[in-house]
C-alpha cells in the first residue's frame, strides 16, 4: 500500500474513485470535470492518494481557498480499514499547517460519512443546500483532540 501527495496524473483514477461510492453520489458525473480536479489539486489545495497495487482506492482533497475539504472518498470495497481515517488526518493536519480558519464540509445525513466526521469530532453547524449537512472543525478542536498527552517521567 503507498499513501502519497495525489498528482495531476491520478486525476482519472480519482474521478474512477469518485463515481465509484454507494452514499454522497453525484447527480450528474459532468459536475466535477478533471480541469476541476487540476485547479483544486495545484491551485486550490492539495490532495492525497491511497494506493494498492497500483489502483487509487481513496483520495482526499482541502482547499484552502474556500476553508473546504472538497473530497473524501473511497471505493466501497475499501472502507473500514482506516483508509479515510488516515486520508483525513494527513488532510487536516496540512490544512491546519497552513491555516488556523475553521474549515468546513458536507455530506447527506444519515450516512456512514455522516457518522465518520462525527466520531472524528465535526460539529455539525447546520444545513447546506437543500438536502445536506453542514459540519466544521476548528484549529483549537483538532489539535486538541489529535494531540498525545506528554509522558512524565516520574
Amino acid at each position: 500500500m503507498i499513501f502519497r501527495e495525489a498528482k495531476t496524473a491520478d486525476i482519472p483514477q480519482i474521478q474512477i474513485v469518485r463515481l465509484a461510492v454507494k452514499e454522497n453520489v453525484l447527480s450528474d458525473a459532468s459536475l466535477v470535470t478533471d480541469q476541476d480536479c487540476v485547479e483544486y489539486l495545484t491551485v486550490r489545495g492539495k490532495g492525497w492518494v491511497r494506493e494498492i497495487d497500483n489502483q487509487i482506492v481513496g483520495f482526499a482533497i482541502a482547499d484552502l481557498q474556500d476553508n473546504n475539504i472538497w473530497a473524501l472518498f473511497l471505493i466501497p470495497e475499501f472502507e473500514k480499514q482506516g483508509i479515510g481515517r488516515q486520508l483525513h488526518k494527513t488532510m487536516l493536519d496540512w490544512y491546519f499547517s497552513k491555516k488556523t480558519d475553521p474549515v468546513w464540509l458536507s455530506t447527506s445525513p444519515g450516512t456512514r460519512a455522516d457518522q465518520f466526521y462525527r466520531k472524528c469530532g465535526w460539529t455539525e453547524t447546520g444545513k447546506y443546500g437543500t438536502s445536506q449537512i453542514r459540519f466544521e472543525m476548528t484549529v483549537e478542536k483538532w489539535l486538541s483532540a489529535n494531540t498525545l498527552p506528554s509522558v512524565s517521567n516520574h
